[in-house]
């Protein structure tokens, strides 16, 4: 009888400590899957690059949503320098609370202090009510805001425009992507011209005949199947989105890059990323 009871407590025991083994490594993977960097190198290739520009690195940060990696996002600074950017772009969604703002200064330091740092806004900039502030707080610590307008980039006497436009969350009559294309001197068919958006609407851009779009918002569909590697929720909550992250075809040698984005959107209620870990992407040019 004394044997049986010392068995079925050692049956107990064993259970207990697989079920907490269970929740040990549950608890240890949905931390791996919110921080967890995972980087990806993509890599375009067009016969409009000016062969100075072979080779151009650019990091993009999109949907950080205020996360921070480490203490003053020490482990995203880490990554974005392994990667050795010649540019970097944030596209948008930086932060999505107003008391997230602190945050910036020292970021927009750091990276700017590796390359070039260029930032368009996204949904929640002006869902909170903050852009013009952070437009404002980006600039003085060396990030250069692109609102509906293009900067030339130039190296070894070629040059390629660099174009960057508000969320269409923002401010009524602002100009589209589209519009800002055919107005500007820039837009000549004969520059190789590239798009820094937020929305992830890659059938809208293949209209507006740039080289090469970077936008975000998309999340990588959230929850990510594995296997398949495809996303299951668009941010608007639709299931299976067509663009979840990754490059796409505009047309000949135009192409629109998506990324899945670094953080999780906290509004109307904080969610979480599944088999979908912070994607930090290197997009490097190429020409023929």
């Amino acid at each position: 009888m004394a044997a049986k009871r010392t068995r079925r407590r050692g049956r107990r025991l064993r259970g207990l400590v697989a079920l907490l083994a269970l929740v040990v490594a549950g608890v240890w993977f949905f931390r791996f899957q919110q921080d967890a960097i995972q980087t990806q190198t993509v890599e375009v290739t067009s016969s409009a690059l000016p062969r100075a520009f072979d080779g151009l690195r650019i990091v993009q940060i999109s949907d950080l949503h205020g996360k921070q990696f480490g203490g003053e996002n020490e482990k995203l600074l880490a990554a974005v320098a392994a990667l050795e950017p010649d540019l970097i772009a944030i596209t948008g969604d930086l932060v999505d609370r107003e008391e997230q703002m602190d945050q910036i200064p020292a970021l927009a330091r750091a990276l700017a202090d590796m390359a070039p740092t260029y930032y368009v806004t996204g949904n929640h900039e002006w869902g909170i009510r903050q852009a013009k502030e952070i437009k404002a707080l980006l600039e003085e610590n060396g990030v250069t805001p692109l609102t509906n307008e293009y900067v030339l980039l130039e190296r070894e006497g070629q040059a390629i425009a660099l174009a960057g436009v508000d969320d269409p969350n923002g401010l009524a009559g602002q100009k589209t992507g589209d519009e800002l294309r055919s107005e500007n001197a820039a837009a000549d068919a004969e520059i190789y011209t590239l798009l820094l958006s937020h929305r992830d609407t890659v059938e809208t851009y293949a209209g507006w005949d740039y080289d090469l779009v970077l936008c975000g918002h998309g999340h990588g569909g959230i929850f990510r199947i594995p296997i398949l590697d495809k996303g299951l929720l668009s941010t608007d909550r639709t299931l299976f989105p067509d663009y979840d992250g990754g490059l796409y075809s505009l047309g000949g040698e135009q192409f629109c890059f998506v990324s899945r984005g670094l953080g999780s959107n906290t509004v109307p209620i904080r969610a979480f990323r599944l088999f979908n870990r912070p994607d930090l992407p290197v997009i490097i040019l190429h020409t023929k």
